[in-house]
């Protein structure tokens, strides 16, 4: 029987997970790679790991790593101050795309969000994604605000 279990990243992942993100064409396009990548995203792994509020989570498939999203838990002045988690960066691998693995990772995060008290789960995704659109229509996400971003370099 093939199992998924989900674990929190380590540094030794790094090199599964930015290739992750260069599989994804939609990212390659909006952040095209530059000669200082590996040094900013391994300082962005560190941060991310050294901050109670925030995790980078692997996917395995039977011992393989497939899959991998951010889940960071913030905390807010509106809804009563009740916190809310946001979920960032899920990506799977082409190879493994179609088995579930993205909807078992959601309900994964969905669950701890649960746990940690969130009075909501949210995410955002690039508007060039209407495959994933649906994708998290079907897991129960409702496309009830609009995003906004500037780019600041």
């Amino acid at each position: 029987m093939t199992t998924l279990t989900i674990r929190e990243a380590c540094e030794g992942d790094l090199a599964f997970i930015v290739g992750l993100i260069a599989s994804d064409p939609v990212a390659d396009t909006r952040d095209p790679p530059a000669s200082d990548d590996a040094a900013q995203q391994l300082a962005g792994f560190r941060a991310i790991a050294a901050d109670a509020n925030h995790a980078l989570y692997v996917a395995e498939w039977d011992g393989e790593p497939v899959a991998s999203f951010q889940l960071s838990f913030l905390p807010v002045v509106a809804r009563r101050g009740a916190w809310r988690a946001m979920i960032e960066s899920v990506r799977v691998a082409p190879e493994h795309q179609g088995k579930g693995i993205g909807a078992e990772m959601i309900r994964w995060a969905i669950a701890r969000a649960e746990e940690r008290g969130c009075a909501l789960v949210q995410l955002m995704s690039d508007g060039n994604r209407p495959d994933a659109h649906r994708f998290y229509g079907r897991l129960g996400f409702v496309p009830t605000h609009t995003g906004f971003k500037r780019k600041l370099r």
